[in-house]
């Protein structure tokens, strides 16, 4: 690519450090001295691909090899693509600006559902092959991981490969067979054969899928020897797990514009309608001594004045006090802000908010799901409200002014009281404020409520249940704004039109491929983000295709269907999904995997928190 021309293209668009490269800690080799290039895709703008902290793990990991070159790839935003188009310029590595159809390997990292159309859109303006089959070479394959590998289905017929699970151990494991086979000019099909024995690997290609009748599932067929089920991977012992050392430093302002330190992964609590919460299991936590020593390289190696604990439920980490007490340490004297992103209600407590508030206040975030404790218990959010009211209590003593607060709506048995709990809940908050006797004069107080749609997701609990419909949702939202009658809280929900959409991926099975490649020739991109969001296009691709979308997002499934991802093993037992809905139904709480073992079938790994001393 001639760089003078480059340069004076990129200046008519907004953003051009969206695609400049040349970062604080990118990484440069000589492709010549590589066996193995791979190009790691993120299907989403710049600014949030950058905040993610898989994407960050691994591009590090991958290149402490010495003979594999990761590079990073994010979708081009509309004005750029266009210029792309315009003058016959593919999608590119930002480390190096090859094409990445000249790769080894092109790895997509899946994180929404709403992202598959612009998983189609970058293949295309990589001039590669959109379907698995009419790409006959070893180079490049298309691979993928993320938690929607958990239903790949609906990419099937795209990807040669997916990974479930957790990718830092398969994910070299592959490449390292891939060189082999590539060395000794091995075929595609020979290579994805030996490929599918690896376990976590999951080649589409070695699985037929027949339907019934009605239309669901009636069987999937592995052939040739393939695996079945194929089990997720995960790291054992997160002490010994690859963890960077620096993380690329953008060039423009990105989504979360600070150090990231993982302190555990997985997640006690079981809340029946939350992915994460099971695809992750089991809990298995690093010590204190392990993040304190990443956490300080992070933050000398990247500048940052801010690093956040990330996990499921940083609260719940069982050595909290002490970790921060050591982070306090150098933190206060390099004036490093700490943030706690996902704190619970339930154990949150004056010693911690004086911890965290101790060099930076930031906003504090809750989620109590459910504005009732009925609806709360049937999701086994396990939190009462007399502790959410005690937690924004304990936060207005400590200075604060604002709260927020996160709920679902469209949850299984809602009703419209459990609606209407969500404005009462607030408002009770609202007069917690009032309230104090202390309370900070001649400040008011703001306690946001921000409302996301249930989706139903696979290998929860809640799989069964079908989705509210798009009419019932709008309803529903503008029930609550009539609900609320002071200007003290405020209120935002999300489009219900994208998360029909999700609701329909979410559940789907290989036969959206067609949709997917028919709302993608019709211009379909960005589908996360409401100003590119056009539904009626991909009402036409379901039309196209004699899909009909309700059938996947509002149907409710009868226990024993076969759902398009039962033969991916993440080691959640069915029959405990089931078990867990039917205690739902009835508002019965299950105690968290530290209080007790429900027996979901994490603990084939014999390891994390199935096995700790109780």
């Amino acid at each position: 690519m001639d760089e003078k021309k480059f340069e004076q293209l990129l200046l008519t668009v907004q953003k051009p450090g969206r695609y400049a490269g040349g970062e604080i800690n990118s990484i440069i080799k000589d492709k010549e001295q590589v066996s193995v290039r791979f190009a790691f895709c993120f299907p989403d703008s710049y600014e949030v691909g950058m905040s993610h902290l898989g994407m960050k793990i691994l591009y590090s990991l991958f290149n402490s090899k010495e003979d594999i070159w990761c590079e990073r790839v994010f979708a081009p935003w509309p004005d750029f693509e266009k210029v792309m188009r315009d003058n016959s310029i593919p999608l590119f590595a930002l480390e190096s600006r090859d094409p990445i159809k000249d790769f080894d390997i092109i790895g997509f990292t899946l994180q929404y559902e709403l992202s598959y159309s612009n998983i189609l859109n970058m293949l295309s303006l990589a001039g590669v092959p959109l379907r698995s089959k009419d790409r006959d070479s070893l180079l490049p394959l298309v691979v993928a991981g993320g938690p929607c590998t958990c239903n790949a289905e609906p990419l099937a017929d795209f990807v040669d490969v997916f990974f479930l699970g957790e990718g830092e151990k398969v994910d070299l494991e592959f490449i390292e067979l891939y060189k082999e086979f590539k060395k000794n000019g091995k075929s595609k099909s020979e290579f994805l054969k030996a490929a599918a024995q690896i376990e976590g690997v999951y080649v589409p290609s070695l699985y037929d899928v027949s339907y019934n009748a009605d239309g669901t599932v009636c069987a999937v067929t592995p052939k040739d020897d393939a695996p079945f089920p194929i089990r997720k991977r995960i790291e054992e012992n997160l002490d010994e797990t690859f963890y960077p050392e620096s993380f690329v430093v953008p060039l423009i302002e990105i989504v979360h514009d600070r150090a990231v330190q993982e302190i555990f992964r997985g997640c006690i609590r079981g809340c029946r309608f939350c992915q994460a919460g099971f695809i992750y299991r089991p809990v298995r936590e690093k010590s204190v001594e392990t993040i304190n020593r990443q956490a300080k390289a992070l933050c000398l190696s990247t500048g940052y004045d801010e690093i956040s604990l990330s996990s499921l439920s940083t609260s719940d980490y069982s050595c909290i006090e002490p970790l921060l007490n050591d982070m306090l340490d150098w933190t206060k004297e390099e004036k490093i802000s700490l943030s706690l992103p996902s704190l619970r209600i339930d154990n949150f407590s004056e010693e911690l908010l004086q911890k965290i508030s101790s060099v930076r206040k930031s906003g504090l975030t809750f989620a109590p799901e459910a504005g009732t404790q009925r609806l709360r218990d049937v999701i086994n959010k396990n939190i009462t409200e007399e502790e959410i009211l005690s937690s924004c209590r304990t936060a207005f003593k400590g200075g604060y002014t604002s709260v927020k607060l996160y709920f679902m709506m469209g949850l299984p048995t809602e009703t419209d009281e459990d609606i209407k709990g969500i404005a009462d809940l607030a408002q009770k908050i609202v007069d917690e404020f009032y309230h104090l006797e202390n309370r900070p004069k001649g400040k008011s107080v703001n306690v946001s409520i921000s409302v996301a749609n249930f989706v139903p997701k696979p290998h929860t609990p809640f799989q069964f249940h079908p989705q509210i419909t798009k009419e019932e949702m709008a309803r529903k939202q503008q029930y609550l704004k009539d609900c609320i009658h002071t200007k003290k809280i405020s209120f935002s929900y999300h489009e219900n039109r994208t998360s029909f959409l999700e609701g329909v991926f979410a559940r789907g099975d290989r036969r959206l491929g067609s949709v997917i490649e028919a709302a993608h020739k019709k211009g379909c991109k960005f589908d996360g983000w409401d100003e590119f969001f056009e539904l009626d296009k991909w009402l036409e691709a379901f039309i196209e295709c004699g899909i009909d979308p309700h059938f996947y997002a509002n149907r409710e499934r009868s226990y024993n269907e076969i759902n398009p991802w039962d033969h991916l093993d993440y080691c959640v037992s069915k029959e405990f999904l089931i078990s867990q809905n039917e205690l739902a139904k009835g508002a019965i709480t299950t105690p968290h995997c530290r209080k007790k073992c429900s027996v979901c079938g994490a603990n084939v790994f014999g390891k994390g928190v199935c096995f700790e001393k109780r």
